[in-house]
């Protein structure tokens, strides 16, 4: 299968990039991200967002008449929850990613991108954001995407509400299609969407991938935040390794 082997191609040529000083673990589907430090802090990003903020509808942060900011964990209530913010505030055209640890629920976070998409919605990355696990298939629904070199992504395996992950599957069951047909929805190629789905998932799920701003744009193609427009954000998936020998 074309798919298999480009995702098998891809895997052999990733490079693992070390996890930053914090302890992140990150759940998908049944998503919970819990970070550990020396100390809780709110980045300045965040508390841009909140401080701006003119209504909040659950994760989403209304901005201004025309921008709007995702600041948190996503839900099966964030779908309704975005409908009834674009309802009340039609003319928002840009959603900003300021603090978003992922999702609670895989299939409404999917169905969420997919309205970003149709209602014509740009992602943006500012400066200080932060966009990991199921946040960035989020961020890769935006119509155009512009990201900051001073943000992070994080991605890693995913691990379903069985407990199962993507290596208890095989190649072409519908878990693995889902992803790869969303992000041929998104605009990639069959390669581009393999390759993509490969690193994603080349980490297990206890641990994280993190990438700069900049690696994530080679990653998706996405141009560089220009510096006037940056306002204020690394995610986590599944090594395929043992799947695809």
């Amino acid at each position: 299968m074309r798919i298999l082997a480009a995702i098998a191609a891809s895997l052999a040529t990733l490079i693992v990039v070390p996890a930053a000083a914090q302890t992140y673990v990150y759940e998908t589907v049944v998503e919970q991200w819990v970070e550990t430090s020396a100390s809780r802090f709110v980045s300045p990003a965040l508390a841009r967002a909140e401080n701006k903020a003119l209504a909040a509808y659950g994760p989403f942060r209304v901005l201004d008449a025309n921008r709007a900011a995702l600041v948190a964990v996503t839900d099966s209530y964030s779908p309704a929850e975005f409908d009834r913010m674009l309802a009340e505030w039609p003319d928002i055209d840009t959603l900003e990613f300021v603090e978003c640890p992922g999702t609670h629920d895989d299939r409404a976070n999917l169905r969420l991108g997919r309205m970003i998409r149709q209602n014509g919605i740009s992602a943006v990355v500012p400066e200080g954001g932060s966009v990991r696990s199921g946040a960035v298939e989020l961020f890769l629904a935006g119509v155009t995407r512009r990201i900051d070199d001073d943000a992070e992504f994080a991605v890693h395996a995913w691990l379903d509400d069985l407990g199962m992950g993507a290596w208890d599957y095989a190649p072409d069951s519908p878990e693995h299609l889902k992803y790869l047909d969303y992000y041929r929805e998104m605009g990639m190629g069959e390669q581009e969407a393999a390759r993509f789905y490969a690193m994603t998932n080349s980490v297990p799920f206890e641990s994280a991938l993190w990438l700069t701003g900049a690696e994530m744009r080679g990653w998706i193609g996405t141009p560089a935040l220009r510096e006037e427009e940056s306002a204020a954000p690394r995610l986590a998936y599944l090594d395929l390794a043992a799947l695809l020998n």
